[in-house]
């Protein structure tokens, strides 16, 4: 589970609904403090069991930087409603509220950032409809199905979540935790407790399920025309897609690459200002190519 360091967003935040043709959307709206025009406009897309928050880090410093940036929880997710029907969840059916949500930001062309399941998510709705996305960056989120161990995992939460409640399975999960984790903050850990218990287990379920057979789509990417830039960005280590995967993803996309020193699978929380910075140089001006940080 991702561990936001804080539910509580900048000033240059506000947390609003974000109305769409395909619904309402939780969302954490930034914008530069000196209310000057922003540069673009990005949408930022959590992963699984994740939400908005997990950006909160990203904000001020992308907003420093002179975007505006969106995060937002996707149906089901934390404090956007979902159906209890699994088929809601569909990939399709997610990357579609992903159109909705740019066309609602009414931004011209947006950067569209994703953070593992939400990087699946980004890939799909920009292969239904790439036209309005500048570019696309793929955060710790690999080509295919997630790795073998992170499939068991996956699998052992969704048979405790077919015959336990989410409030069953948030205690068991705890029980499993380390140490140096049931020391963390009260007040963070019952943030944490507070999301999960809002999520849709049908939505965990049905994601929790595409992401071990998800195929890949890397080639569909590369074909794109007009190409759509493309960033690759990950920590050093990474157990859900390993590294060299991730690398080999970026040599056939022609993708730019970051890997952010210190960080894991969730750079964004891991080391969230460099994240920041190097999302950032990548939207000032990036036309395409094959470029390594």
């Amino acid at each position: 589970m991702s561990r936001p360091p804080t539910f509580t967003p900048p000033p240059c935040a506000r947390a609003r609904t974000l109305a769409t043709s395909r619904g309402d959307f939780a969302v954490l709206d930034a914008a530069p403090a000196d209310g000057t025009e922003p540069k673009g406009t990005a949408l930022l897309l959590p992963g699984y069991t994740g939400s908005k928050e997990d950006f909160i880090a990203m904000l001020e410093p992308l907003a420093d930087a002179g975007y505006r940036a969106v995060a937002v929880d996707g149906r089901g997710q934390y404090e956007t409603a979902g159906p209890d029907d699994q088929l809601a969840y569909e990939q399709d059916e997610l990357a579609r509220d992903v159109l909705a949500q740019a066309a609602a930001l009414d931004s011209g062309h947006v950067h569209l950032l994703g953070h593992s399941l939400g990087g699946q998510i980004a890939r799909a709705a920009v292969l239904l409809d790439a036209a309005p996305f500048a570019t696309l960056t793929l955060m710790s989120s690999g080509p295919a199905q997630v790795a073998p161990a992170q499939q068991e995992k996956i699998k052992l939460l969704s048979d405790a979540l077919a015959v336990m409640t989410m409030g069953q399975v948030w205690q068991a999960m705890r029980a499993l935790d380390p140490p140096e984790d049931a020391d963390e903050g009260g007040s963070n850990r019952e943030d944490l407790r507070r999301r999960w218990l809002r999520h849709s287990s049908a939505q965990l379920l049905a994601t929790g399920r595409r992401l071990t057979v998800e195929p890949d789509r890397v080639d569909e990417l590369a074909a794109l025309r007009p190409p759509l830039p493309v960033h690759v960005i990950s920590g050093v280590r990474d157990d859900t897609w390993p590294v060299p995967l991730l690398d080999a993803m970026a040599d056939r996309l022609g993708a730019h690459r970051t890997r952010v020193e210190g960080a894991e699978h969730s750079p964004n929380t891991d080391r969230p200002l460099e994240t920041a910075a190097a999302v950032a140089r990548f939207w000032d001006g990036r036309t395409g190519g094959q470029n390594r940080d």
